[in-house]
């Protein structure tokens, strides 16, 4: 595939979300330039040592004849960078970024770039999963055929674009990333409160528990700076675990009371998942297959 972007440039493109977009364009004979403020030892001639923040007379050049321009980098780097960035850009050149939380941003843009095109593509996976079949978030601020050029790029990439706009984003992440890593981590501290061996967990544990373990370890195999800032600088998040920990106190005061109350809660979450609820109850029959190694269903009632 030749890609509308003859020259790019990724700032952080040594990082592992960086590094999946860089591929990705040189793949589709972009000329890209890395850049990054502590390149990786292994690659110190693939990289450009440069402060995107205050860019010197190299990465100036780079910007001014790039066709797109990739942050890769964290959310206050990335908004830092707006001003010094675009005033360097051609008109027609294209701005992404690959931020988790989308509403500041936006608002940067909005007060410093109101013209730049500008998309935000947000990964929903770790990239050494790999994007093929996969979602990555789109946040368009100002359409054009430079992200129309990048969103068929991922595509071609396998990766399966889903729009949104800022605040749908940060209200959906909210929920599939700051309200599911907070139940896991959560999980992870109650545990160790519990005071439980977990070699005994793991030999008796029935499938949802062992689930449970196998996505802590997921997590703990992540970078802690990256679950913070889902936690710390997405809106939604602090009212997400507030959600959850009003809902842990409401189940509590349940298992004290009439078990005949649960009916209730089962009800409401039937409703929540509708027509989803057998296919996803189909889904789970297939992880705990997986996890048994096993043709048989398995149990269904823990």
């Amino acid at each position: 595939m030749l890609t509308e972007f003859a020259r790019s440039v990724v700032v952080g493109g040594s990082g592992a979300v960086g590094g999946m977009f860089t591929g990705l364009l040189r793949a589709a004979g972009s000329d890209t330039l890395v850049v990054d403020v502590a390149p990786p030892s292994e690659q110190p001639g693939e990289c450009l040592r440069a402060d995107v923040t205050a860019p010197g007379p190299e990465l100036a050049a780079a910007l001014a004849e790039a066709d797109l321009v990739l942050l890769a980098v964290h959310e206050a780097v990335a908004i830092r960078a707006v001003g010094p960035v675009t005033r360097l850009m051609r008109p027609d050149a294209l701005l992404a970024d690959t931020l988790s939380v989308r509403t500041g941003m936006a608002a940067e843009l909005a007060a410093r770039a109101p013209g730049v095109e500008h998309v935000g593509l947000n990964p929903m996976f770790a990239p050494a999963a790999g994007m093929t079949g996969r979602p990555v978030a789109a946040v368009v601020t100002r359409d054009g055929p430079g992200v129309a050029a990048l969103l068929r790029l991922v595509e071609h990439g396998g990766g399966r674009p889903v729009r949104f706009t800022a605040a749908e984003h940060d209200r959906t992440t909210a929920a599939t990333q700051a309200l599911t890593h907070a139940v896991i981590l959560a999980f992870g501290l109650a545990l160790s409160r519990l005071d439980v061996d977990v070699r005994t967990l793991v030999a008796t544990a029935p499938p949802t528990h062992r689930v449970l373990l196998a996505l802590l370890a997921r997590v703990l195999g992540g970078r802690p700076e990256v679950y913070g800032e889902i936690q710390s600088a997405n809106p939604g998040a602090a009212p997400a675990r507030a959600a959850l920990a009003d809902s842990l106190a409401g189940l509590s005061a349940l298992t004290g009371g009439d078990p005949a109350g649960m009916d209730g809660v089962f009800a409401r979450l039937r409703e929540l998942l509708g027509p989803e609820l057998a296919a996803q109850q189909e889904r789970c029959r297939e992880l705990f297959r997986t996890i048994h190694r096993t043709d048989e269903e398995g149990e269904t009632d823990r």
